[in-house]
């Protein structure tokens, strides 16, 4: 007890010392509380702690998935809005995929933000795609095209969240369009075709008040040159579109000559400017695509772009009034951005001696197969190594019929190289020719009748027949103005060579 008392009588004769830092505690914690507070509700602070919908800008990572924690705070601090715009170099380059031990983010980091945006944007421009999971080699296809042409502004749409999660894992830049889409191919013509089609529209008008120029293409199209100082060429212009024309309006890399293009205004390769009457344009067609689900997106572009065409802006750019009166378009060249007539058919670039800069597998049949057919033919499709040599049983038997380029595809792996055969014709009885026209005897491989292997042999090869037709184009006066054509029509007395009648009936003959 005495010790006690001794104790408080030395603290009393020292009370000047114990009040002063009794003093300069107190202080602290008002100073500390005065800045955790003005952090807490200054302007700046919900930018701050807000999270970047970005996948690329998702919180750092332990290597057991965690978020790593400083100081006790989840360390989340963004690129500045300047850098983000100019294209940050601290992205995680495209193609490199996350770490294969770290947990994917919740899929609300995936939203379409205007950060998202700016963070991937180079330039104010911004290059976009979309697409569900059954149209995956196209997607990769298209995004290696741009990044091996250096360009890495660009965000890919997922409608289905199986595309999202492999694009993710592939560490291609992708958003959730939150379409809730069907995986599998859904036919073009087909309800959920069109479907895909208004959210394109949607899409447009989703990014447009974000204030970045969009460069928006379909997927079944490749970028063969970087197309964006040719855009950049016409800074006047609201819009830029490419058209199904056919014929040549000119015979340089300037723009078509509006007054010859008599073809509709093809909506797979178009660039749009955050201009006033840019945003006008995409939000009445919007309304108009929402209020009547029977109008194909194109046609309803069309008819609104077309409601004036003319005069033109000035005498030498290409470009002229459209719309309203105020919208400013021009026409992108057909002979280099090409549709699927003027690059396969015409070779129209190749008359012209011009450089295509992109191709879009238009005025193709067979659907999907022969969009992958033609961009393989022309050995710009991306196809994994199993491709090249391996035997696919899906549709029976293998044939091993490839398109005429296989042999010449730079993707050709060594060992299928290797394994080339080369026939030499001669003529009999000439020096060093040894013919022979011995042959085993011949036969038929008969199966019994109605056996489960006859039976599965039989369906795998009408599974491969039926996909080798396509449509038969074009029926007057009707909508949609195609009939499907089918490989097995004389097995069914009622079939008549006529359009589908309803959306329903709006598919391939499967």
């Amino acid at each position: 007890m005495g010790g006690w008392r001794n104790a408080v009588q030395e603290a009393a004769a020292s009370k000047p010392l114990f009040l002063t830092i009794y003093a300069t505690v107190i202080l602290g914690i008002v100073v500390s509380s005065f800045y955790v507070f003005s952090a807490i509700y200054s302007p700046s602070a919900s930018a701050t702690q807000s999270v970047s919908t970005s996948w690329l800008s998702s919180p750092p990572l332990s290597q057991n998935g965690v978020p790593v924690i400083i100081g006790r705070s989840i360390n989340i601090s963004q690129p500045s809005t300047a850098t983000s715009q100019s294209g940050s170099n601290q992205l995680r380059p495209i193609w490199e995929p996350p770490p294969s031990n770290s947990k994917m983010p919740p899929l609300k980091s995936f939203s379409l933000t205007k950060e998202l945006v700016g963070e991937r944007a180079k330039d104010n421009v911004i290059v976009v795609t979309f697409g569900n999971f059954a149209f995956m080699d196209f997607i990769l296809t298209w995004v290696k095209h741009l990044t091996d042409l250096g360009v890495s502004n660009l965000l890919v749409g997922a409608m289905d969240t199986e595309l999202l999660k492999a694009l993710y894992w592939k560490g291609v830049p992708v958003f959730d369009m939150g379409s809730h889409m069907s995986t599998i191919d859904v036919g073009w013509g087909s309800p959920t075709f069109h479907k895909m089609g208004r959210e394109k529209v949607l899409l447009i008008n989703a990014i447009l008040p974000f204030g970045y120029e969009l460069l928006m293409c379909d997927t079944d199209m490749v970028w063969l040159k970087n197309p964006l100082p040719y855009l950049a060429r016409y800074p006047d212009a609201d819009l830029l579109t490419s058209s199904d024309q056919v014929t040549p309006t000119v015979v340089d890399d300037s723009l078509a000559d509006w007054k010859q293009v008599g073809a509709s205004y093809n909506i797979g390769i178009f660039h749009w400017r955050p201009t006033e009457p840019a945003i006008k344009l995409a939000k009445e067609w919007k309304d108009m695509l929402l209020a009547d689900d029977k109008i194909w997106d194109q046609n309803g572009f069309n008819e609104l772009v077309r409601k004036q065409v003319g005069p033109a802006v000035d005498s030498d750019s290409g470009l002229f009034y459209a719309y309203d009166g105020n919208l400013k378009v021009g026409v992108l060249p057909e002979s280099i951005f090409c549709s699927g007539h003027t690059y396969f058919v015409q070779a129209m670039y190749e008359q012209l001696r011009l450089e295509p800069y992109a191709l879009h597998t238009t005025f193709q049949y067979a659907g999907t197969e022969g969009k992958r057919h033609r961009l393989r033919e022309a050995m710009v499709f991306y196809d994994p190594p199993e491709y090249y040599d391996a035997p696919v049983e899906e549709f029976g038997p293998a044939i091993d019929i490839r398109e005429y380029s296989f042999l010449s595809n730079p993707s050709l792996p060594q060992q299928v190289k290797d394994s080339w055969l080369d026939v030499q014709l001669c003529q009999e009885g000439t020096e060093d020719c040894h013919a022979s026209s011995n042959t085993s005897r011949p036969g038929l491989l008969r199966f019994p009748k109605r056996s489960s292997e006859e039976t599965t042999r039989e369906e795998k090869f009408r599974n491969r027949v039926k996909r080798y037709v396509g449509i038969w184009c074009c029926v007057d006066s009707h909508n949609p103005g195609h009939i499907y054509y089918d490989m097995y029509w004389d097995e069914k007395p009622d079939w008549k060579p006529i359009p589908p009648q309803t959306p329903e009936d709006d598919h391939p003959p499967f």
